[in-house]
């Protein structure tokens, strides 16, 4: 305050020739000085005494010159000629000339005069108004710049009173409130600017509220930017930098505050632009879907860019292809996104972007031709389907498809999404009311902001296109139908992971087996893509050619352990040979069960997998003791066989480690999650689909994963002696007619006359190659089932050929006949010797149906036995 009053103090307000602050003398018609001022002598030097009565000339040189600028005065030349003046050293007129003038202590200065005749009696004929020609100059320059302010200044100033009303204001001012001063003064600022409002954080909102407290305090603002309508151009908004400081008078009293401010309307716009373009390339492509994309371009541009934003995009887009020329087929897109200002002002989402649910179908891959591996679809066929628009011909945007080129009209502003030399699709920008004109600055931002959007789609639809390669592959890979089994009642579940290619190496199969057993397998390669996919197929593959030939499970693991440890051999030695890197052995797991339904035994082995729970019918929950074993591919320890025998309607659920582990999650946790899950499904009458569901709401209520996730849920039913007969048999060559007499009893027992014919004989061969190549005992077993099994077994571990007798050999030709006569046959080995088995096909009617009392009800199978 204190510095504020001094300036004011030392501030002179005169003129440097005005006369109460000039230096001031009087002379008379001989240039003497009679007159001589306290500023005269602060000015020369000369006290009153030393120059009174002495010449003028002492101190001004004669041949004044008029100052720079000043306007010839004809009056004072035609005076100096009447007087005979010519040499006189001050002109008879006010005029301001410039006088050479020497200082009591000898220096030379400029002085700047100006003379005023004096009118009366006496010796007084003029007076001599001087100053420093150096401080006049400064003065009028300060005048000037005040002028300039005042009329020319591009800057808004306006002074109020201490009630805030407008005194006065410039030139800038006036044509910003579009009013003449008469006209505004004593209006009060929020009168001229009434739904204006400062947007600096920090700052009181209101222009009275910033205001009074400068007035008040006395300290300025600077610098606050305040938004609002500009009188002289109402509906658009204008934003000025302001600054407001005290004004006060020469005593120090405040009498108003004065404002300043410039129009940064245009800056502001430019900066706008710029964050537009900084937050697209924050939020526009964070993920890899193509219609969230061209949600986030609308979203970006709504409401900053433009008042409404339309995103379309050509089908072949959402399905990851190239769109084809600019045809008249080429104008029918689908509206990927749309967002508009005054329907969802403050939303940060769009309108309408057709994001995906998030929801898939994960159970079986055979349920149609919409239902893809594990819920994974392309863009174009999750959640709703984006609607499609045409564009007439005349169009803004038909033009603009045909062009190649952004097509600007009135207030519509289309920009083409261009990639790789095509055309994926179009972005309209529609602005109204006052805002609606893109200037060249807007158009080129247009451009810009769709450009990089472009590339995001872009690459979204690569990413589509490859994702839906890979998915292809892998639901070619997977059981693509597993039919119901006699022995078992199943339901699966597949999610793949979560990940960018969502691909992965997780499978489960289901595969029949002879004497109606079923083979359980699942299985987990480590890693994610198509290489993990790729060698998901080898594997399942191999095990489904395996699994056939009835081996072990240890065998089998065995057998697969072998072709994965020579696959990575093979890939070590050729990328070896080409980068020096031999480390690409692929790692898996997997777990094969076989279940017998005959006996009720259940035979595993895994290798380096989970093991299986096990749900008792009473609801215990187990997981069974399954030694370990390698994983596939590393080999070098043996892989084991668990036995166990599961009562009728018990509960088998296999799965991979996705399904119970995760990032926030501890696997004995997951696993008693399931466990908790299971054992509330061991009612039989249970759906073992709804289970499923719910196993996979309680360990992946997200409904995505981190890793591929495979769960098979088998329940297990028994076939007993009602379709299972077993006999034995001595070795001795009379076996072969009482197999022919006990097989036709018990098939006209089960009402199969028909095949008793061809029965008897395949029993009777099959019996007689087994007294004559192998050893005893024998065992004769049928199983009515969906088809007719017929097996015999004895202690040899020889099997039998099928071969082509020679016309003059007298045998060899029984297993030929008999493998013309069925379906299939095989040979099945175990610890005990060998099985030699055959399939032969129902009769229609004779196909079984469920009755009352059975153990469980197969969809197309027979009755299973009473207990």
């Amino acid at each position: 305050m204190n510095n504020a009053r001094k300036a004011t103090e030392d501030a002179d307000f005169r003129g440097p020739l005005d006369v109460t602050s000039a230096a001031t003398f009087v002379l008379d018609e001989r240039d003497v000085v009679i007159g001589w001022s306290s500023a005269a002598q602060e000015l020369l030097g000369y006290r009153t005494d030393e120059i009174v009565g002495r010449s003028v000339a002492v101190i001004l040189m004669p041949g004044g010159a008029p100052e720079p600028g000043a306007a010839p005065d004809r009056r004072a030349a035609a005076g100096r000629a009447a007087d005979g003046a010519d040499g006189a050293l001050v002109p008879p007129f006010p005029e301001h000339h410039v006088h050479a003038a020497v200082h009591r202590d000898g220096h030379r200065m400029q002085l700047v005069t100006a003379v005023c005749p004096l009118s009366g009696t006496g010796r007084a004929e003029r007076l001599v108004v001087a100053a420093d020609r150096d401080r006049l100059r400064e003065w009028e320059s300060r005048l000037a710049m005040l002028q300039g302010l005042a009329t020319e200044s591009p800057l808004g100033f306006a002074i109020y009173d201490m009630d805030l009303r407008l005194v006065w204001c410039n030139a800038a001012s006036e044509r910003e409130i579009g009013r003449p001063l008469p006209e505004t003064r004593g209006e009060l600022a929020e009168e001229l600017y009434p739904r204006g409002r400062f947007v600096t954080p920090g700052y009181p909102e209101t222009l009275h509220a910033v205001m009074r407290q400068v007035l008040d305090t006395g300290e300025p603002f600077l610098d606050l930017h305040f938004r609002a309508e500009q009188p002289s151009d109402p509906g658009k908004e204008h934003l000025w930098s302001c600054s407001y400081y005290r004004l006060q008078d020469a005593d120090g009293r405040v009498f108003g505050v004065c404002e300043d401010a410039f129009d940064i309307s245009d800056r502001d716009e430019a900066q706008r632009q710029v964050n537009l373009l900084v937050e697209a390339g924050r939020s526009v492509g964070t993920t890899l879907d193509v219609l969230v994309t061209a949600g986030e371009l609308a979203a970006v541009a709504v409401p900053e860019f433009a008042d409404r934003a339309e995103v379309d995009l050509a089908p072949a887009v959402l399905e990851g292809e190239v769109p084809g020329g600019t045809d008249s087929g080429a104008t029918d897109l689908l509206r990927a996104a749309s967002r508009s200002a005054a329907a969802a002002p403050d939303s940060g989402a769009p309108e309408s972007g057709f994001r995906d649910s998030g929801t898939t179908d994960s159970r079986a891959l055979d349920h149609g031709p919409s239902t893809h591996a594990g819920g994974a679809v392309p863009a174009g066929e999750r959640g709703r389907r984006p609607p499609p628009v045409t564009y007439a011909e005349d169009s803004p945007q038909h033009r603009s498809l045909a062009s190649g080129g952004l097509v600007l009209e009135d207030d519509t502003l289309v920009v083409p999404l261009r990639a790789g030399g095509g055309v994926l699709g179009l972005a309209t920008f529609v602005r109204e009311g006052r805002r609606g004109f893109f200037d060249r600055g807007a158009v080129a931002v247009a451009d810009e902001l769709v450009a990089r959007a472009a590339v995001s789609v872009d690459n979204a639809r690569r990413y589509t296109r490859e994702r839906a390669s890979a998915l292809a592959l892998q639901r070619q890979l997977l059981p693509q139908h597993l039919p119901s089994h006699s022995a078992v009642d199943l339901a699966y579940r597949y999610l793949p992971t979560d990940d960018l290619s969502g691909v992965g190496g997780d499978w489960f199969d289901v595969i029949p087996l002879s004497g109606t057993r079923v083979g359980l397998v699942v299985g987990d390669v480590v890693g994610h893509g198509l290489h993990a996919a790729a060698t998901m197929g080898r594997l399942r593959t191999t095990v489904r050619a395996l699994a056939p030939l009835d081996l072990p499970p240890d065998e089998l693991l065995k057998r697969l352990d072998d072709l994965v440890g020579q696959s990575a051999q093979d890939s070590a030695d050729a990328l070896g040979t080409l980068t020096g890197d031999d480390d690409v052995a692929a790692g898996a797991t997997c777990l094969y069960a076989v279940y017998d339904p005959v006996s009720r035994r259940c035979t595993m082995a895994r290798a380096g997998h989970l093991p299986p729970a096990v749900v008792e019918p009473g609801g215990r929950v187990s997981f069974p003791d399954l030694p370990a074993g390698p994983p596939l591919g590393l080999g070098g320890l043996p892989f084991e066989c668990l036995e166990i025998e599961l009562p009728v309607g018990s509960l088998l659920a296999l799965f991979t480690d996705g399904l119970v582990e995760a990032r926030d999650r501890d696997i004995d946790k997951g696993l008693d999650t399931l466990a908790h899950v299971l054992a509330g499904g061991a009612d039989p009458a249970e759906s073992l689909e709804d289970l499923c569901d719910r196993a996979i709401s309680e360990l992946l209520p997200d409904g995505t994963t981190n890793d591929d996730t495979a769960l098979l849920l088998v329940r297990t039913r028994e076939l007993d002696d009602r379709r299972v007969a077993v006999w034995s048999l001595p070795t001795e060559p009379v076996a072969a007619g009482r197999a022919r007499e006990l097989v036709a009893n018990r098939l006209r027992d089960w009402g199969l006359d028909e095949l008793v014919f061809t029965t008897e004989l395949i029993a009777s061969e099959l019996v007689t190659n087994a007294v004559r190549y192998a050893e005893g005992p024998l065992h004769l077993r049928l199983i009515h089932d969906r088809t007719l099994v017929c097996e015999v077994a004895d202690a040899g571990h020889t099997a039998p050929h099928l071969r082509h007798s020679a016309d003059d050999d007298e045998g060899g030709r029984g297993l030929f006949i008999v493998a013309q006569l069925v379906q299939r046959w095989g040979t099945r080995y175990s610890q005990d010797g060998k099985a030699i088995w055959t399939e032969q096909a129902l009769p229609a009617p004779s196909r079984p149906r469920p009755g009352v009392g059975d153990r469980a009800d197969l969809p197309d199978g027979p009755v299973l036995a009473r207990s």
